[in-house]
């Protein structure tokens, strides 16, 4: 709940912190300062575990996974897993668990319990393929509260601790990371009222996308997100997402930060050239 109070602060810091004031990432000067003060504070009411999709097969980018598993794929020298620690790090979430399945072991022997990446990780195993959802759903021991969960084959810059706030503000159950596409054609496009999100449509043509707002693959999710996912193969894009929307508890967050699918070799290929490291 939030209390209104009055603060008494030098010009000097004023004028800095209404320099931050965007009118969109950052919208007024309360929101500043409530966003510094998070930071300042170590960010306590910050969720505290991530959960990292890592079990898929790359398709797509064969033949470098047919050797190794595409999360441990090289981007600037260093895997693409490791990239994803620096934003969680960056917003205090250092619990990390990944969900392995096609070529895990290896995961397990790049990664291992991630001390030497600055965080903590732990791990679920898919004996076979369950989905975007049905991972989140072996991890339930080890989850309460608010969580993040990612996919593990894009790179992201999002400010969590604002996107939480946002979150918190809209009593969301899940929260949708969504970024800006030139040509929305490719991929699920969200149909939105105000924040909320009222469906995805997929692949639409460039006329008749309802936005250009893509999901960006970073969702943060309430504990209680995991009733909604049932046993074995379960996605999220097509059997919980719709299901919240329907009942008004499915929200979209969209960031301008740098955002890059990794997912094809040409998208790999791009992320290289433009991708700038985050720590």
């Amino acid at each position: 709940m939030k209390e209104r109070v009055t603060l008494t602060l030098d010009g000097n810091i004023l004028s800095e912190v209404d320099r931050r004031v965007d009118g969109h990432k950052i919208k007024n000067r309360s929101h500043a300062i409530e966003l510094l003060l998070m930071q300042s504070l170590g960010s306590a009411d910050m969720p505290k575990v991530a959960v990292i999709l890592a079990g898929g097969v790359g398709t797509r980018l064969k033949p470098i996974t047919f050797e190794i598993p595409k999360p441990l794929v090289l981007l600037h020298d260093r895997t693409l897993l490791e990239h994803q620690f620096d934003l969680f790090k960056k917003h205090g979430i250092k619990n990390i668990i990944i969900s392995i399945g096609y070529k895990g072991e290896k995961i397990r022997q790049a990664i291992g319990d991630g001390r030497r990446f600055g965080v903590n990780v732990s791990y679920i195993e898919e004996s076979k393929p369950l989905g975007t959802a049905g991972p989140l759903k072996l991890a339930r021991p080890m989850i309460s509260g608010t969580f993040v969960a990612e996919n593990s084959d894009e790179l992201k810059e999002i400010n969590l601790h604002d996107m939480y706030l946002f979150h918190k503000e809209n009593k969301a159950t899940v929260t949708i990371a969504l970024t800006t596409v030139d040509n929305p054609s490719s991929y699920g496009v969200a149909r939105m009222q105000g924040n909320r999100i009222l469906e995805f449509v997929e692949k639409p043509k460039k006329d008749d996308a309802p936005s250009n707002l893509i999901n960006a693959g970073l969702y943060m999710m309430e504990a209680e997100v995991l009733d909604y996912i049932g046993d074995g193969y379960c996605m999220l894009e097509k059997d919980v997402f719709p299901k919240l929307a329907t009942e008004g508890r499915l929200f979209g967050y969209p960031f301008s930060g740098q955002w890059y699918n990794t997912g094809t070799l040409e998208l790999y290929e791009q992320a290289i050239r433009e991708w700038k490291d985050l720590a």
